[in-house]
């Protein structure tokens, strides 16, 4: 697991990623900019005070919770991005990690877009529930961490998977390895935990978890048929 880990974070500096690195982290702050923008908007529509005064502290009470849902954001917007560049960054990894390993199968786009909005939005609500916690010492950055562990692992395993088999296939073996998957997915989520480097965690998320789903499957999964990507 950490020797995975370890070579995902190498590679996400890679040459071969260097490409998708700079699509994804560009695409990454972009969506965080624009969330930025909508919730000030947000709070300025709601928030009317004459007092110069009040309306000053208030601001930067504003300015601050803003910067802490931005941190929260970061889940949800990096799931989403993760599913944009999976196929591309997945296939970089199979290919050098373990070359006699055969390739997996790009997702139809359809399918992908629709299931990293889902994840988007699974990471978002769950994320929501740990940011209620942020008011309890502790408690919030061990949910937030516990959360993201058991999201990330389960979802951009579930990602990986499905480049190699239909979808009822690659959920019966996520299930299968439900506790180990947690325990891969804390390396996701300490980096999600690290500002700046967490903007890169579609791509980390993408080569650890493709070499997590090898290591799970023995490194000989069933390549999926058109068949199965048409069911």
């Amino acid at each position: 697991m950490i020797q995975d880990a370890l070579a995902a974070f190498r590679q996400v500096f890679s040459p071969a990623f260097r490409r998708v690195l700079f699509k994804s982290l560009g695409l990454t702050i972009g969506i965080l900019v624009l969330a930025w923008f909508g919730l000030e908007r947000l709070l300025t529509y709601f928030i009317a005070i004459e007092n110069a005064w009040i309306a000053t502290t208030v601001a930067v009470l504003a300015g601050l919770s803003l910067f802490v849902a931005m941190i929260f954001l970061v889940a949800p917007i990096s799931a989403l991005v993760g599913g944009f560049y999976l196929d591309e960054l997945a296939e970089q990894v199979e290919k050098s990690s373990a070359p006699v390993w055969p390739v997996g199968n790009a997702l139809p786009t359809g399918q992908a877009i629709g299931l990293a909005a889902r994840f988007a939005l699974l990471t978002l609500a769950v994320n929501l529930g740990a940011l209620m916690l942020l008011l309890v010492p502790g408690v919030n950055a061990i949910a937030f961490i516990a959360a993201n562990a058991y999201l990330m692992g389960r979802e951009f395993f579930g990602l990986a998977a499905m480049r190699y088999r239909p979808m009822p296939e690659a959920q019966a073996l996520r299930r299968a390895h439900a506790p180990y998957l947690f325990f891969a997915g804390l390396p996701i989520a300490l980096f999600l935990s690290v500002p700046l480097l967490n903007l890169l965690t579609p791509l980390f998320g993408v080569a650890y978890m493709a070499r997590v789903h090898k290591r799970v499957t023995g490194f000989s999964p069933p390549l999926r048929t058109n068949g199965d990507i048409a069911r």
